[in-house]
């Protein structure tokens, strides 16, 4: 009495399920997937509603232990005596692999996949924003030669510095006294650091020859000041000592870089002007470079010349010395006179 009465109380959506109602209810939910014709919103509503707690409900429902098995012996037999075949037409590098979800595509399932494809796609980039295709020749050659006596002074200072380390070591240079290659070492000195001046200098002065041509406008000072830094920059340099001249320099070149590709990106400049510049900059720092590691190794080993700076403080020492030696002069010439006009005063 007290289970029939509960089982009356619960509601039937929420009483335990047979086999028949479950069986029943996929076959409305197969038929309701699969129909095409109109369904009312109220049995959709129902089903929907309904199907969580049946789905819960059917696990427990089920009694496997009362489920009957018959195995196949003879079919698995029948398998196992198979032979499998060999197909090589059907592998292939991505036939045993297995992509994650997202992976792969389905197109790209099949594919193989090249794996330098990143890599030359970035070497085509390289290749692409180095390239001087569209910069004229004719600019090209004088680019490169103008940089042949900056890049011939620096290999010289290299082996000169080479060969006063080896005379130092053995008392013979490899092809050169120790005594000469520093002399020599001294008089390409205030080459190179003359010729980078002039090089820094003429930079600066293309600046104006776009701005009289009116190349990309009229831009007025801020054009016509980078000719003025570069050349206020560039003729001090000869003033101070080889090391500190050079790196000046390099740091001149460095700016001016900066400065014409900036240049050629705003069009005050033609858009191959950035990319030659950086040649021909990368050409002129490595020879500063090499004749500073040069003249590093041999900082000990050679007396420091006389530059502008030193010439100039001794020229100064040098009148004032003689300033002070005609002062001298002229007051013992003034003393003798003293002296002979008193002896004639006396003689009277």
């Amino acid at each position: 009495m007290f289970r029939t009465t509960v089982s009356r109380a619960v509601p039937r959506s929420l009483r335990a399920p047979t086999t028949r109602n479950v069986l029943s209810t996929f076959v409305q939910q197969a038929a309701f997937r699969t129909s095409t014709r109109p369904v009312k919103a109220s049995s959709i509503l129902a089903l929907t509603t309904r199907q969580p707690l049946q789905q819960s409900l059917v696990r427990y429902a089920s009694d496997r232990s009362k489920m009957n098995y018959e195995r196949d012996t003879e079919g698995e037999k029948a398998i196992q005596a198979q032979k499998v075949g060999a197909h090589p037409e059907l592998v292939s590098t991505s036939s045993s692999a297995h992509p994650v979800v997202g992976e792969l595509g389905v197109d790209d399932a099949d594919r193989d996949v090249d794996m330098t494809a990143s890599i030359r796609s970035d070497f085509t980039t390289i290749v692409d924003t180095f390239s001087l295709k569209d910069v004229p020749q004719k600019a090209m050659y004088m680019g490169l030669a103008g940089v042949v006596p900056y890049l011939a002074t620096s290999l010289a200072t290299v082996y000169l510095s080479f060969d006063i380390q080896y005379a130092s070591t053995h008392g013979q240079g490899m092809l050169l006294d120790g005594a000469v290659a520093e002399q020599l070492l001294h008089i390409i000195e205030p080459l190179q650091l003359g010729y980078g001046a002039s090089i820094i200098s003429f930079l600066g002065a293309i600046h104006w020859g776009l701005e009289w041509a009116k190349y990309g406008g009229e831009q007025g000072y801020p054009r016509y000041m980078i000719g003025v830094v570069a050349t206020a920059v560039a003729w001090p340099t000869l003033l101070l000592s080889a090391e500190v001249g050079l790196i000046t320099q390099f740091l001149a070149f460095t700016f001016l870089y900066y400065t014409d590709a900036q240049a050629s990106r705003a069009g005050w400049a033609p858009g191959w002007y950035g990319i030659y510049r950086f040649v021909l900059t990368f050409i002129v720092g490595t020879s500063i470079v090499a004749s500073l590691i040069g003249r590093g190794q041999i900082a000990d080993l050679v007396s420091k010349p006389l530059g502008p700076a030193d010439r100039l403080r001794a020229l100064r020492e040098q009148q004032l010395a003689q300033l002070e030696s005609d002062d001298a002069e002229n007051k013992a010439r003034a003393a003798a006179e003293q002296d002979g006009d008193e002896e004639e005063e006396d003689d009277e």
